[in-house]
C-alpha cells in the first residue's frame, strides 16, 4: 500500500504516512493521489483551495473550524515543526469535547486528515515551519469560529516551554471558550 493509515482517538482524524523513496541523492514522495487516498482511507474528497502558511517559532494558530461550508482539511509540513491539534465539536460524536494532537514535520512526512466539523490548529515547534493544508470546501470568513487555544475544560497539552507565551494574532487570542464557542 502507498498510504499508512493510522486512526487516532478521535476515530475519523487520520494520521497518513506515505511512501517516501530516497537515496543518496535525496528522496522523493507522492504527496497527494485521489485514488490511493480513497483506496487506503475509505473516503472520496473533493479538494478545492490549498493554502500555504509560514510562521515562527512558538506561534500558534487556532483553533478554527467554519459553521458553514464546513471544511475537511488534509495537512502536512514541508519545512520545519508543528504540534498540530484537532478538537472535536460535533455534539453527536463519541469523541465529543476530545482533542487529538500529533507532531508533523518535514522529516517525518506525516499529514492529517481533519474532517469537517473539528476545530483545527497548530503551534510551531521548530525555529520556523511552512505548513500546508487542502481544504474541502473554501474558506468562508462569515461563518468561521475560533475556539480559545488554552480553554481548560478541553485541557489541550500544548508542548510549550515553561515561561514561553504562544505568538497568537488578536482573533485567535479572543477565540471562545468551549462552553460560549458554537457546535454542531
Amino acid at each position: 500500500m502507498k498510504l499508512k493509515v493510522t486512526p487516532t482517538a478521535i476515530h475519523d482524524v487520520l494520521v497518513i504516512e506515505p511512501t517516501v523513496f530516497g537515496d543518496e541523492r535525496g528522496w522523493f514522495t507522492e504527496s497527494f493521489n485521489a485514488v490511493d487516498f480513497a483506496d487506503a482511507t475509505g473516503l472520496t474528497v473533493n479538494f478545492v483551495q490549498d493554502n500555504h502558511s509560514f510562521s515562527r517559532q512558538w506561534t500558534l494558530r487556532g483553533l478554527h473550524y467554519q459553521l458553514e461550508k464546513t471544511q475537511g482539511k488534509l495537512v502536512r509540513v514541508v519545512a520545519g515543526s508543528v504540534f498540530d491539534v484537532a478538537v472535536d465539536v460535533r455534539k453527536e460524536s463519541p469523541t465529543y469535547g476530545k482533542w487529538v494532537g500529533i507532531e508533523l514535520s518535514a522529516q517525518n512526512h506525516k499529514q492529517l486528515w481533519v474532517p469537517p466539523g473539528l476545530a483545527h490548529g497548530f503551534l510551531v515547534l521548530s525555529e520556523t515551519a511552512e505548513f500546508l493544508y487542502k481544504t474541502t470546501d473554501y474558506y468562508h470568513p462569515q461563518s468561521e469560529a475560533c475556539l480559545v487555544w488554552n480553554d481548560p475544560t478541553v485541557a489541550i497539552a500544548w508542548p510549550l516551554p515553561e515561561g514561553v507565551n504562544p505568538n497568537m494574532n488578536a482573533k485567535d487570542m479572543s477565540g471562545l471558550a468551549w462552553d460560549a464557542a458554537p457546535k454542531f
